[in-house]
C-alpha cells in the first residue's frame, strides 16, 4: 500500500495513526495538493489528499474511506462491528473532522489578504471550533476514551483535530479550558503512534 499525503494534514494523520496501531505496512508520498506541480489529481480527481493506494491500484479517498478500508486489516479494530456502538464512533468521526474542517477554512480564509478576509466567515468556523472542542469535552466526561475504556476511531479523529489546532492556532488555547482533554490527549500523544506523527516544526 502507499499512502499520498502531507505530514501536516490532520486527516493524513489519522490514517497515519491507525497504520502504526495495526503495524500494517505502508510507504509514505509526501505531496501537497497546494503546492504547483502536484500530483494529487493523478490519485484524487478532487486534489484531496490523503489517498491510499493500494497494492492492485486502486485509489481510496477520503480520510473516513480509507478508515473503513484499514479496520479489517489487522488488529486492533477502531470501529465496532454494527449498530449504535458503531454508529456514535463514526459520529465522533465526523465530530473530529468538522472541527478539522473549520479550522483550517480559518487557516486558509487568513492566508488572503487583510482587505479581501471576511470576518464573519472567520467568526462562523471559528464558533463550529469552539462548539466542537466543547462536544467532545462532554463527551469524554471522566472516561479514559470516548467510548469508554477502548480507543476508537473517534478519539484518534478528534484528537488529530485537537492536535492540528494546537499546531496551526495555538491561540485558541482549548487546554486552559478543558483539564480533562489536555490528560486524554497527553495519554494519547505518549503512544508511539501518535509521537510518530508529529507534524515538522
Amino acid at each position: 500500500m502507499k499512502l499520498v499525503a502531507s505530514k501536516t494534514s490532520p486527516y493524513a494523520r489519522k490514517i497515519r495513526v491507525l497504520l502504526a496501531e495495526k503495524q500494517l505496512a505502508c510507504e509514505f508520498v509526501e505531496e501537497s495538493a497546494w503546492n504547483a506541480g502536484t500530483t494529487v489529481p493523478r490519485y484524487n480527481p478532487l486534489n484531496k489528499i490523503p489517498v491510499l493506494v493500494t497494492d492492485d491500484g486502486t485509489c481510496l479517498y477520503d480520510s473516513v474511506v480509507i478508515a473503513e478500508y484499514l479496520d479489517p486489516l489487522g488488529a486492533p479494530s477502531f470501529i465496532p462491528p454494527a449498530g449504535l456502538e458503531r454508529a456514535c464512533v463514526r459520529r465522533d468521526e465526523a465530530l473530529g473532522d468538522g472541527i478539522a474542517d473549520a479550522g483550517i477554512a480559518i487557516f486558509l480564509e487568513r492566508k488572503r489578504e487583510a482587505a479581501r478576509q471576511d470576518p464573519a466567515w472567520i467568526d462562523r468556523q471559528r464558533s463550529k471550533v469552539d462548539a466542537g472542542i466543547e462536544a467532545v469535552a462532554r463527551e469524554l466526561g471522566g472516561k479514559a476514551y470516548l467510548r469508554g475504556d477502548t480507543l476508537s476511531l473517534g478519539d484518534v479523529a478528534c484528537a488529530c483535530a485537537l492536535l492540528w489546532l494546537e499546531f496551526r492556532m495555538p491561540e485558541i488555547a482549548w487546554r486552559t479550558r478543558h483539564a480533562a482533554l489536555g490528560r486524554w490527549i497527553e495519554r494519547l500523544e505518549a503512544r508511539p503512534s501518535f509521537s510518530s506523527t508529529r507534524p515538522p516544526a
